[in-house]
């Protein structure tokens, strides 16, 4: 048992580190293909932070562990919103711009009602519907480059302009670094958790929802919080809607293009992904009340509330 919570917790520190350096390498790449910094920043970075939740997702449905692939997206989509975001705010209140209801969050509770639809069906998501995700998430990027192009003046923070002088060997490095840290971490993380669930005798969809989630997580609620903290921009509910829209659409349907995913787990479809979906839908009222496009500490501290009583609830079951 403690060398299956030592695998766990390695692994989490791995998939930190590998996807700080696949986001360095894939930024200074971009800009030796010469893409503009905000196509870079909406694009290349968002789909790099994905890369913990892809790999550990692939991992698990290539194990036959179909419950931690969806576990694992359906529990970080909530982390993000109730953990990630609620926590920011309780630190320094984030202002909303028009784009989170005109765009981002209409896509983002799409895509998550035509998760819920799919599973609903028939219980699984197969290589065509994974293939439906990929092409959303195309679509998604497309209107999303056009609308930022179109609106002068959008800065995209993620960027470090400073990686426009790296080395290509220094880029290799980095690329290496990444990538196997993330293929170790993703290994470990999912043997330690699959290990820990049979011994506790718990599924291992609670375990995806909760540790997992937490897990992939990490980085940004790491970000989130250090950027609050030295009371610069925090990171924006637009990032996190976009990470979220990105699990979604690349992770589940790139993961059930290889392997498709099986919802085993009942708790997955009878209680979670409502969750996933509330925490989805509660984000444009508490953007209008009572004080529009902005969310304060006491949202904050209501949110992340929600988010105790969802895993208190998981663990409970």
């Amino acid at each position: 048992m403690i060398v299956s919570v030592l695998y766990v917790i390695i692994g989490f520190v791995l998939l930190v580190v590998g996807g700080e350096f696949l986001v360095r390498s894939s930024v200074a790449l971009s800009f030796r293909l010469k893409l503009s910094r905000m196509v870079i920043g909406l694009t290349v970075v968002s789909f790099a932070t994905s890369a913990p939740e892809l790999l550990v997702s692939i991992q698990a449905a290539l194990s036959g562990l179909s419950d931690i692939s969806l576990g694992n997206v359906v529990g970080s989509n909530i982390a993000n919103i109730g953990l990630v975001l609620g926590i920011t705010a309780i630190i320094g209140p984030l202002t909303i711009d028009s784009d989170f209801y005109k765009f981002n969050w209409p896509v983002m509770v799409l895509l998550s009602f035509a998760l819920f639809l799919l599973l609903e069906n028939d219980g699984v998501l197969t290589q065509l519907e994974g293939l439906g995700l990929l092409l959303s998430l195309l679509l998604y990027l497309f209107l999303l480059i056009r609308r930022a192009r179109k609106s002068s003046g959008a800065m995209v923070e993620e960027v470090d302009d400073s990686l426009q002088k790296t080395s290509n060997f220094k880029i290799f490095i980095w690329l290496l670094i990444g990538g196997c840290t993330l293929y170790f971490g993703s290994e470990l993380l999912v043997n330690g958790a699959e290990t820990i669930a049979l011994k506790m005798g718990i599924s291992e969809g609670v375990i995806a929802v909760t540790l997992i989630a937490v897990g992939t997580s990490v980085p940004e609620l790491a970000a989130s919080v250090i950027a609050a903290l030295k009371q610069e921009k925090a990171i924006s509910l637009g990032n996190l809607i976009g990470s979220n829209i990105f699990n979604i659409a690349s992770v589940l349907g790139i993961t059930s293009l290889i392997q498709p995913i099986a919802v085993k787990d009942e708790a997955l479809m009878s209680v979670n992904i409502y969750w996933m979906l509330g925490f989805a839908m509660i984000l444009l009222p508490l953007a209008f009340i009572p004080k529009k496009m902005r969310i304060g500490r006491p949202k904050g501290l209501f949110i992340f509330v929600g988010y105790c009583i969802f895993i208190a609830l998981v663990l409970l079951k």
